[in-house]
């Protein structure tokens, strides 16, 4: 606004100039006096007292304006030094549970694979458990076999099942594969007057005994018996001497057995 008061004293003074010119004229000396004349109406002159209060604001102004800045400064240095303080804490943060969640994977995949041992050694074990057998005595025909003059080992050759092969239909004999608790039965037929009799035998000793006596008709008997047996026991029925027994295709003799199931020494112990 002040600018504008000044242009247009100065745009006055020049229409007064030409005007006086075209006039008759005015003389230098006369221009530049009337120049200086508004110049001093326009720019009085200061006096000390209001040069030093303009001199003093303008210090104060520039002391308040770098003081706000040297503020401005110190808060942005807080706030970044604040800021890298939480990065570091972060990046702390995310290093712990990456080695929290590197840890856990590791375990979960220890866990799987031996979660995958267990059962290949599960189905192992489960595998060597499975043991069973039934037999009869012929596989075709009939007679009577007996009686003899000693005991002797019945061999039941008509194999219905022998899983796990612990049963030899050759010999007769059944041999342990593994400790545990077995079941066995035995059933004998004959006609008499000779009685039918035969027992089961483990490693050579009488267990228990199958037996029928009349004087005609059929015999009919059978018994059984759970054994504990240890790896390589072998078991087998035994017709006694003086003893007779009848087989067919009727399979009336058989002789059958299965693990019940296995046994560790802390569990014999506790028998």
């Amino acid at each position: 606004m002040k600018g504008l008061v000044c242009l247009l004293l100065l745009l006055e003074t020049f229409v007064f100039v030409v005007q006086h010119q075209v006039d008759g004229g005015l003389n230098e000396n006369e221009i530049s006096q009337q120049l200086r004349s508004e110049d001093g109406r326009q720019n009085p002159p200061q006096t000390d007292t209001l040069r030093d209060e303009a001199s003093t604001d303008s210090q104060q102004n520039y002391h308040l304006f770098f003081t706000d800045i040297h503020a401005a400064l110190r808060e942005l240095t807080a706030t970044v030094t604040e800021q890298k303080v939480n990065i570091r804490e972060l990046t702390a943060t995310v290093t712990e549970q990456k080695t929290i969640i590197r840890d856990e994977m590791n375990k979960k995949n220890d866990e799987i694979s031996n979660l995958t041992l267990s059962q290949v050694e599960l189905r192992k074990e489960n595998r060597d458990r499975e043991i069973a057998f039934s037999a009869s005595l012929m596989q075709s025909g009939g007679g009577y076999i007996g009686p003899f003059t000693t005991d002797i080992t019945l061999t039941y050759r008509n194999v219905f099942t022998n899983i796990g092969n612990a049963y030899n239909p050759v010999t007769g004999i059944f041999t342990a594969p593994l400790k545990g608790a077995y079941m066995f039965r035995i059933s004998v037929y004959g006609y008499g007057p000779t009685a039918a009799t035969a027992d089961i035998v483990k490693n050579g000793e009488r267990v228990v005994i199958a037996h029928e006596y009349q004087p005609q008709y059929d015999l009919n008997s059978s018994n059984g018996v759970v054994l504990i047996l240890e790896v390589g026991d072998v078991v087998y029925v035994r017709l006694w001497s003086g003893r007779r027994i009848y087989a067919d295709q009727n399979n009336r003799n058989t002789f059958s057995g299965f693990l019940l199931f296995p046994l560790r020494e802390q569990e014999l112990c506790r028998m």
